[in-house]
Parts: structure tokens; sequence; C-alpha cells
């Protein structure tokens, strides 16, 4: 009986010190490479906004979607959110960025929990204007964010 509980404790001390290593390399900041060679990055490499990005993608979504007149309200609640949550993650990944070269292992596993966070409470503000901005959808323009959202593609739907 003993046995077989010290074997089960193992197989799980063993899968969690799997997972933490998994994650330790996951999340490892890929800039250290280039800042041990010496190198700079390409701006091919570069990264861009949180803010750049969501506006990318605000003008994808608005030319794809057709968005009618009395839409209008529901899109600009939905797209303040967007702008307000790129804000503040380009806020939190400039403070930590310039931390991250003096952290810990530990203290990068901390840092990308409080990220984690971060994004959930994002997601849970986004969604309330986004299910009503979804809900005032024809079911065309359901069809493309459906489509978007499964494939990240943007484009011009198929008219019927």
């Amino acid at each position: 009986m003993k046995r077989k509980v010290y074997q089960i404790v193992f197989s799980a001390t063993l899968v969690v010190v799997v997972a933490a290593f998994l994650s330790a390399i996951f999340f490892v900041n890929p800039s250290s490479s280039f800042a041990a060679s010496g190198k700079k990055k390409s701006s091919a490499v570069a990264r861009i906004s949180a803010v750049e990005h969501t506006e990318v993608q605000i003008k994808q979504l608005q030319g794809t979607l057709n968005i009618t007149e009395d839409q209008k309200e529901l899109w600009n609640k939905l797209t303040s959110v967007m702008r307000e949550n790129a804000q503040e993650m380009d806020a939190l990944t400039k403070n930590m960025a310039e931390n991250t070269k003096t952290m810990n292992a530990l203290e990068h596993m901390k840092l990308h929990s409080k990220i984690t966070e971060v994004h959930l409470a994002q997601l849970k503000k986004l969604i309330p204007p986004f299910e009503a901005f979804y809900n005032s959808m024809s079911d065309q323009q359901k069809n493309i964010i459906d489509m978007v959202f499964r494939t990240g593609e943007y484009g011009k739907s198929k008219r019927k």
C-alpha cells in the first residue's frame, strides 16, 4: 500500500516538475539570446506595441464587417475597451521589460502569471461590449466574425 502511494506521489511530483520546467522554457525572454550575442534585433523580429496591433485589428474588422449606422455606438464602445486594454498592456509590458534583466526564474514565472491575470481581467471587461455588438449583427456579419475568430484571417467575405 505504501509503495502505491509513493508511486502516485512520485508521479505527481514528476508531472509538476516537468510542467514547471516547460513553463519556464516557454516563458524565457527570447531577447536574451540577442543580448548575449551582441546583435540587434532585426526589424522583422521587432515587436509592435499592443496599441498598434489593436488599431490594425480594429481597421481590419471595420473594413470586413461593414458596420451599419445603427451599430456605430456599440462598435465605438467595443473599440474603446479594446484601445484601453491595449494601452494598459503596453504600460504593463514596458514597466516589466525594464525589470526582466535582473529577474530570476521564479520572478519570471510570477511575471507571466501577472500578465495572464491582466489578460483575464481585460477579457472580462471586453466580453460585455463585444456581446452587445455581436447580438446586433446580421447573420452575415456573425458568419464573418466567427470565421475571423476561427482562422484569424481578415478579408472580404463572399457576398450572396
